[in-house]
């Protein structure tokens, strides 16, 4: 079964090895956090990633955003076996300047569970959540042209081609 579970402390040192093993750009995904100590992590990565899901101390420009992470408890009754196999980034609201680039939703699934599902699943569990926090009527989502899997993964939860450009494919999702 897959999960979704916003960032925290209770998981701190599986959300560090994550983030910490995670390139700083996969296919449009960006990580400004790969390869940080994990006394950075802990001192000031998550809690800024807690603070500005709360939309606390957000740097200028920037808006609230919730930063989820996909769990699989692959067939394992205790917790202790979870493993994190995606994250998910949710902004709470849209500005112009993000309406026509990243949109609301950041996407990235570990390279080894890449082609189970497991993106379209963890998409389909933050859509369930973007229901409860965005206001607008439907999900603003990015893709590079050269990330097929991507698109298929935002057109299987409902997406819609809104228009394409040098930067790639603008896909809507209607939430309401």
């Amino acid at each position: 079964m897959l999960y979704l579970k916003p960032a925290n402390f209770e998981d701190i040192e599986k959300e560090h090895r994550f983030v910490a093993e995670a390139p700083a750009d996969e296919n449009g995904f960006i990580n400004d956090f790969s390869g940080i100590s994990f006394e950075m992590f802990k001192s000031v990565v998550l809690p800024r990633m807690i603070c500005w899901s709360q939309g606390k101390f957000l740097p200028k420009d920037f808006v609230p955003e919730t930063f989820y992470f996909l769990w699989s408890d692959e067939g394992q009754e205790d917790r202790a076996f979870h493993q994190i196999v995606g994250e998910f980034r949710l902004r709470h609201y849209l500005v112009p300047s993000l309406e026509n680039g990243s949109g609301h939703v950041g996407q990235f699934i570990k390279k080894e569970y890449r082609g189970r599902g497991y993106c379209s699943e963890g998409l389909r569990l933050l859509i369930e959540e973007a229901r409860k926090i965005i206001p607008e009527n439907e999900l603003y989502l990015h893709c590079n042209l050269d990330n097929p899997a991507s698109l298929r993964v935002m057109l299987k939860n409902g997406g819609v081609i809104h228009h394409k450009e040098e930067s790639g494919f603008y896909v809507r999702i209607k939430l309401r």
